[in-house]
């Protein structure tokens, strides 16, 4: 293998790490958080049932407790959306589909990524919805395209990502079933990062030792990079 494949698949490896130091730094802010739900405001702790993700990277616990742990929190989101910036610039290697697709594709998804590093910056609900918006085109587009390039099973793996994420903001929206919530949005999030973690595979896979010159990874649609 050359050197610049070698080199590539380096780059590409990235993301999984992001994705490692994502889950690291949640657990560490977890064990430093000093308690208080929106269910259960004087609880001990941090609840994987009844907390959510986000009140990782509040300045102060909802039980009004300085919260120790949210520069763990706040590291973690950077190094997340940081690795999870790169895996969407690469994304449409594996997608068919027309190239402006590809290209919206991939302006959506980094648009989306960038807006979410100002989710600790106490503009939470307007964060969430201008990157919830571009996020769902981006996904749509994704799905489409990883169908359109004959990767079926992340295409439907995405396609439950997206069908769960559109039950969070019902939720959200509408108010019902909200004591789930908190557990259903964790639920949504391993799922991402499964379907993520996915992708990042396949696309080191095309990266990968070949047969011979000129040979194609299996599935893998031919299609020029945007």
């Amino acid at each position: 293998m050359c050197f610049p494949a070698i080199r590539k698949i380096g780059i590409l490896s990235l993301p999984l790490l992001g994705m490692g130091v994502f889950i690291l730094g949640y657990l560490l802010a977890a064990s430093r958080y000093p308690g208080g739900s929106w269910a259960f405001p004087g609880q001990d702790g941090f609840s994987w049932r009844h907390n959510y993700l986000c009140d990782l990277l509040d300045t102060r616990a909802v039980n009004g407790a300085v919260n120790t742990g949210r520069y763990w929190a706040r590291g973690a989101l950077v190094a997340l959306c940081s690795a999870l910036l790169l895996l969407w610039y690469h994304l449409p290697r594996l997608t068919g589909g027309a190239a402006l697709s590809r290209r919206l594709m991939r302006v959506f998804g980094m648009a989306a990524l960038g807006t979410t590093f100002f989710l600790s910056a106490g503009t939470h609900d307007l964060t969430v919805y201008i990157a919830g918006g571009l996020g769902t085109g981006a996904i749509a587009l994704a799905i489409f395209g990883l169908w359109k390039g004959r990767r079926h099973f992340l295409a439907a793996l995405g396609a439950w990502c997206f069908l769960i994420f559109l039950l969070n903001y019902v939720i959200y929206e509408s108010g019902s079933f909200l004591r789930a919530l908190p557990l259903i949005q964790k639920v949504t999030f391993s799922s991402f990062l499964i379907w993520l973690a996915g992708i990042n595979l396949a696309l080191l896979g095309l990266n990968g030792p070949k047969r011979g010159e000129g040979a194609k990874t299996p599935g893998s649609p031919e299609i020029v990079t945007p």
